[in-house]
């Protein structure tokens, strides 16, 4: 591996981008608002009832007012880890997020925990830029590869012009680095814009110790606290409740392993039957609870049970399946797909899972990795990795070398916390997630596509033709936004320039996908 430079770690950075001018007052005033005639301003709260509503609101639980504050923040220097288990480790928050699919990695920049003593710190920074290293080799041994996978793909000795040639060179490299990654450990640093409200914050200071990064979301969002404190004192300064200690956190009680056991680990794996997504439990009578809603909510008591369905999912009929916007929820007939509630298992790696767990509609119940990763490398290797004997080989090497590390800090003292970050995002996440037809008719719309990740693209269809083998009345109309558009609506791909270059429309759900 070519050599690697000194660990860049200048820690998180945080900055108040946009923010509720008086989001204090702006509580207060909306209280007010319940028990008035009119709507109170913020600029008309006295004293006296920031001492009294506030604390009152706050105390009885009343806490909407503190909702309709925002948060506008920007973060950088976080760790990927961080990003999983906390920041996106629950539904109620807007982000946008660098990439490592698309922005490729340059000088090795990662969360490395203050804690460490130098001895483990050396173990650490070494682990972390051996990791830097073979994610570069990864890059250029893969480049050759996926340029010639994409040139057949696309017809590449059949296409005239140098511009269609530099697309598939710009193609190849993304593909490389969305593959290549895999083996960056999740300590690696990230950068985001990330929204919240005021009711959010408060529940993120008072839980931040949860989740498997306690320190670091600690000293995080106590940054984004103390951002809003100078905007406004008052808002933390008045109600709240102060952040849990360590000893009252549930799951540190309940779960003090610090590596998994690996006899249910092989057992939750057979349960799959060889599937990265299992359906495991259904709404038995989803397609008569879903034709009954549909009557009931259009005043349609004349339509049959295929009549109501197809009113609410095919797109000759409802036209809001056309948009490009999900406007599902908005829509009366679609609401009745919220009735029909499906739950799988299923097991992603670290990486592809940070991107599933961005629906955030169809929630997963994410196991704390720092109690249950087992003491040997456990990951989803890549099949352009897996299928090429050179990049293999320095997979599996990268990856040993990181469990190695990870038991070399375990064995210094180092806690389970911070011992985890060293590990890549190749790591095995298993879990169950849920959600009701019509939030996963979303999500299949969106990584049915070839452009999703190989993973979720993959669990998506295997959810896909499971749901569709017990209730196919409900998935007739079920596929990426060239299916459902398919005659319907120009452009059939709502991708652009970015079009996959396969007529999947043609053949859903039976699709060969090459890379």
């Amino acid at each position: 591996m070519p050599e690697a430079v000194a660990v860049i770690d200048e820690g998180p950075r945080v900055a108040l981008r946009s923010a509720t001018n008086q989001p204090y007052d702006d509580a207060i005033a909306a209280a007010r608002t319940c028990y008035s005639p009119r709507v109170i301003a913020a600029g008309e709260i006295t004293e006296r009832q920031r001492e009294n509503i506030g604390p009152l609101t706050y105390g009885g639980g009343h806490h909407t007012v503190f909702q309709h504050a925002t948060f506008e923040f920007e973060l950088s220097g976080v760790s990927r880890q961080l990003v999983w288990s906390v920041l996106h480790g629950f539904p109620f928050y807007n982000t946008e997020q660098q990439s490592q699919r698309y922005v490729k990695l340059g000088l090795p920049e990662a969360h490395v925990p203050p804690a460490l003593d130098d001895g483990s710190r050396a173990l650490y920074t070494a682990s972390v830029e051996r990791a830097w290293a073979a994610y570069g080799e990864l890059t250029e041994k893969l480049l050759p590869i996926v340029n010639e996978i994409l040139g057949d793909l696309w017809n590449l000795d059949r296409r005239a012009g140098k511009a269609f040639g530099k697309n598939v060179a710009r193609e190849a490299e993304k593909k490389a680095i969305e593959t290549a990654r895999y083996v960056i450990p999740v300590a690696c640093h990230t950068a985001m814009v990330y929204t919240v409200s005021g009711l959010v914050l408060h529940r993120l200071r008072r839980m931040a110790r949860i989740g498997d990064a306690p320190a670091e979301a600690v000293r995080v969002i106590g940054l984004m606290v103390d951002e809003v404190e100078r905007l406004d004192p008052d808002f933390f300064g008045r109600v709240g409740d102060e952040p849990l200690e360590e000893a009252e956190v549930l799951e540190s009680r309940l779960a003090p392993s610090t590596v998994g056991d690996a006899a249910s680990i092989e057992a939750f794996d057979k349960s799959l039957d060889g599937r990265t997504s299992r359906l495991v439990d259904w709404s038995a009578r989803a397609p008569q609870v879903v034709a009954d809603a549909v009557r009931h909510a259009l005043g349609r008591p004349d339509w049959s049970d295929a009549e109501a369905i197809a009113a609410a999912l095919d797109p000759k009929i409802n036209r809001y399946r056309l948009e490009r916007m999900n406007v599902s929820t908005h829509s009366p007939a679609m609401r009745a797909l919220a009735h029909a509630h499906f739950v799988f298992r299923k097991k992603l790696s670290h990486t592809a899972d940070s991107q599933d767990q961005r629906h955030r509609t169809v929630p997963g119940s994410r196991p704390l990795l720092s109690r249950t990763v087992p003491g040997h490398p456990d990951v989803i290797e890549p099949e352009l990795i897996a299928n090429d004997p050179a990049c293999h080989a320095l997979f599996e090497e990268v990856v040993a070398s990181q469990w190695e590390t990870r038991a070399a800090l375990l064995d210094r003292g180092v806690s389970a916390e911070h011992a985890l970050y060293v590990l890549p995002n190749a790591m095995a996440v298993r879990f169950e997630e849920s959600g009701t037809l019509l939030d996963l008719l979303h999500k299949w719309t969106m990584r049915s596509c070839l452009n999703a990740q190989w993973e979720i693209w993959q669990a998506s269809m295997d959810e896909i033709e499971q749901v569709q083998a017990v209730h196919p009345s409900l998935m007739e109309h079920v596929g990426p936004p060239c299916v459902v558009r398919n005659r319907l609506a120009s452009p059939r791909c709502t991708e652009g320039s970015h079009f996959c270059g396969v007529p999947v429309w043609r053949s859903f759900p039976e699709v060969e996908r090459v890379i």
